[in-house]
């Protein structure tokens, strides 16, 4: 999964700057802020429309005093920068969602291997089994097995230790999707009071009568900053509850699977005393 990651982006990466490339292409700076007739500018519409890559993924402006647009270098930045954290959220709920699968923590083979080696009494087979084997369930199977020569309390409590302790650091792991799901629409929203000051320092500077041409770079990085906030926070905190939620319950599972086999070991409770003979 790793190795397919890289690719995965650079495909991806590879789509955007083609889109780019070709918005580039059609010559969507040349706009005329003018008001040319219907019909020159139904002719026009395809050459100086804004495409699709540069809606988008770009952020521009139009020079004041003039018909040219010009990149604007911060809202740019912002956009590149949340596209990037919705490719590392995605590479996250993917590799997240392959390694906290059932084979990971509760594989059904190892489980019935190891089940069948406990009725047998081959401890110590089963004992080398989960030390070669790096499920979930085999660690905390073997961290309480090897507590055996300390009584039966000591094995439940060394199960329930390990169980805790490796559900925790598996929580953890994905505790980056909540922090990204969470940062996402701020870094939008940080983006959209800048597009917003844009907009008002283009009405300040036309004395209170500014062109919509001019407002639109301005409003326009405010809306794209916020789409891509909300592109990567919804999938972001989507996945990490149900990530979560799918590691809580087959950790659950695993924790109670092993106290089951761990059970055997439970000292016998004393055979009840019979009833006192009657005196004749």
């Amino acid at each position: 999964m790793r190795s397919l990651l890289p690719l995965l982006i650079a495909v991806l990466a590879t789509l955007i700057l083609i889109s780019v490339a070709r918005g580039q292409g059609e010559e969507p700076f040349d706009i005329d802020v003018g008001t040319p007739d219907p019909p020159a500018a139904a002719a026009s519409a395809g050459r100086s429309g804004t495409s699709f890559g540069q809606a988008f993924f770009v952020s521009t402006r139009i020079v004041p005093g003039s018909d040219d647009r010009e990149l604007e270098i911060v809202g740019s930045f912002i956009i590149w920068f949340l596209l990037a954290l919705s490719f590392a959220s995605l590479g996250l709920i993917g590799y997240m969602t392959l390694t906290n699968q059932r084979k990971s923590i509760l594989p059904a083979g190892v489980v019935e291997q190891a089940r069948t080696l406990l009725q047998h009494g081959r401890y110590r087979e089963t004992i080398d089994l989960t030390r070669t084997e790096e499920s979930f369930f085999s660690h905390v199977l073997g961290a309480a097995l090897r507590e055996a020569n300390h009584g039966f309390s000591a094995m439940v409590r060394s199960l329930e230790q390990t169980s805790d302790e490796l559900t925790t650091d598996r929580l953890r792991r994905i505790e980056y999707l909540n922090v990204l799901g969470q940062v996402s629409p701020m870094i939008g929203l940080f983006g959209t009071v800048y597009g917003m000051i844009l907009a008002f320092q283009a009405i300040v500077v036309a004395g209170g009568n500014a062109d919509p041409v001019l407002l639109a770079g301005g409003i326009g990085t405010a809306l794209t900053t916020t789409f891509w906030g909300l592109v990567v926070a919804i999938p972001a905190l989507a996945g990490y509850a149900i990530v979560r939620n799918k590691i809580d319950a087959l950790t659950a599972e695993a924790t109670l699977v092993a106290e089951e086999m761990v059970n055997q070991f439970r000292p016998k409770p004393p055979a009840k005393e019979g009833k006192a003979k009657k005196t004749s």
